[in-house]
Formats: C-alpha cells, sequence, structure tokens
C-alpha cells in the first residue's frame, strides 16, 4: 500500500471510530447526579416509565432488586422472592429493576422488554410472573421462537396483542432498560439477582438462600428493618 492510500486507510479509520465513540457516548445514559436509591416517577430519561411498584407505596423499608429474566439465578429466586413480596405487601416497597446480562443471557434484553411493553398496558407484574415461571421454555429459543413465546404470555397476562407488538419495539422502552442499567452500574451490579434494602447491598449469602432455601435469611433481614 502507498503513501496515499495509507492516509485515506488512516482517514476512513478515524472517521468510523469517530462515529462509533459519538454514538456511544450519544445513547450512555448519566446518572451521576441522581440518587439510585430513591424511586423514580416517569421522565424523558427513563422513557416515562416509571419504576415499577409492588406493595405499599410509601413504605420506610424499600427492597430493590437488579435483575435479569434469563439469569437462572434470578429464576430460582422468583418463587422465594414472589411469595415474599405477597406475604409482605402492606408492610413493604418491591421494586424491580432491568439488569439483562446480554454478553451471557442473549434473550434477556428481550424479555425485559417484553414484560415493559405488558407493562404499558398495567400488565407488568402478571408478564413478569409469567417470564420469570416459563423462563425453561423461551431462554434457549430463537428470535422467532422467543416472540411468539413473548406474545402468548402478553396474551395470557391479560395485554392487547397488536398494542404488545407495537410497544415491543419502541424508543421508551429501551430507555427504560437502558436508564435501569445505568443505575445497576452507579451502585456496583455486576451480577444478578443484585438486592438492595433500603440503600444497603444484601449479602450474597442471603440472595443465595433465596436462590436455594426458602428465602428465610430475606424476610429475617426485612422483620429486623421494619422494626427499627
Amino acid at each position: 500500500m502507498d503513501k496515499k492510500a495509507w492516509i485515506v486507510f488512516s482517514v476512513i479509520v478515524v472517521v468510523v471510530l469517530g462515529g462509533l465513540i459519538y454514538l456511544s457516548s450519544k445513547n450512555k445514559v448519566d446518572v451521576s447526579s441522581v440518587n439510585a436509591e430513591q424511586i423514580f416517577a416517569a421522565s424523558e430519561q427513563n422513557g416515562n416509565i416509571a419504576d415499577h411498584v409492588f406493595g405499599k407505596k410509601d413504605s420506610k423499608v424499600v427492597l430493590i432488586e437488579y435483575g435479569d429474566f434469563q439469569c437462572p439465578g434470578c429464576g430460582g429466586a422468583h418463587p422465594q422472592i414472589k411469595a415474599i413480596t405477597e406475604e409482605y405487601d402492606t408492610k413493604i416497597t418491591f421494586v424491580f429493576r432491568n439488569f439483562p446480562l446480554t454478553s451471557i443471557h442473549p434473550n434477556a434484553r428481550a424479555a425485559a422488554a417484553a414484560v415493559e411493553a405488558a407493562g404499558l398496558q398495567g400488565k407488568y407484574w402478571e408478564m413478569h410472573n409469567i417470564v420469570f415461571d416459563n423462563q425453561n421454555n423461551w431462554k434457549d429459543a430463537s428470535t422467532t421462537e422467543r416472540d411468539a413465546f413473548f406474545t402468548q404470555y402478553a396474551i395470557e397476562a391479560g395485554a392487547n396483542k397488536d398494542q404488545f407488538i407495537k410497544d415491543l419495539a419502541s424508543v421508551a422502552i429501551g430507555k427504560k432498560i437502558s436508564f435501569d442499567q445505568a443505575l445497576g452500574k452507579k451502585v456496583g451490579v455486576n451480577s444478578t439477582p443484585t438486592f438492595f434494602l433500603n440503600g444497603t447491598l444484601v449479602d450474597t449469602t442471603v440472595t443465595t438462600d433465596a436462590i436455594q432455601a426458602d428465602g428465610s435469611q430475606l424476610k429475617a433481614l426485612l422483620d429486623e428493618a421494619l422494626k427499627s
């Protein structure tokens, strides 16, 4: 390659890299000025989709889970977390935030989008539970199979099929998932499920108990927090 060709090649590389850097910075969510411990209302930053809250809205005890719908650990913990949050629904605030680990769970972000799409029709928790309950069916599915599963689950959850399909690809849902991920990264989440109780990271032994046993250790923490 002669000198002129090298110059042209170098210019192209600089332009391409510059474009990639620009797009990366453009899509980056800046949460440096927000408190990840708070419960977020709908805003432009999160696609006008507020935090999904289960239980008592104004409890002094707030449990936040950063989860991945394809994660085996999250799936294993789901029955225990569902039972605990239902038992404590008049006492605590439970928030689920999306943290899809797409490098190891290729269907995770699509699952999060499906649950958020059902949520736009007021069926968030119904879809949340169905997707987790059926994790083994869709986790290794192809794109076509996966989408068919999620559409059927949305119908079972009570969502309108056509509206669900339309919402799946919405910019708003993409913003919501990215916002949740940015919050998780800010507080140091690097695996799922990760729990925070009143802003304090829940120890991994407690999380493991929720995944592999009955979640009694987490219940003990909640009881202690409620007494404080």
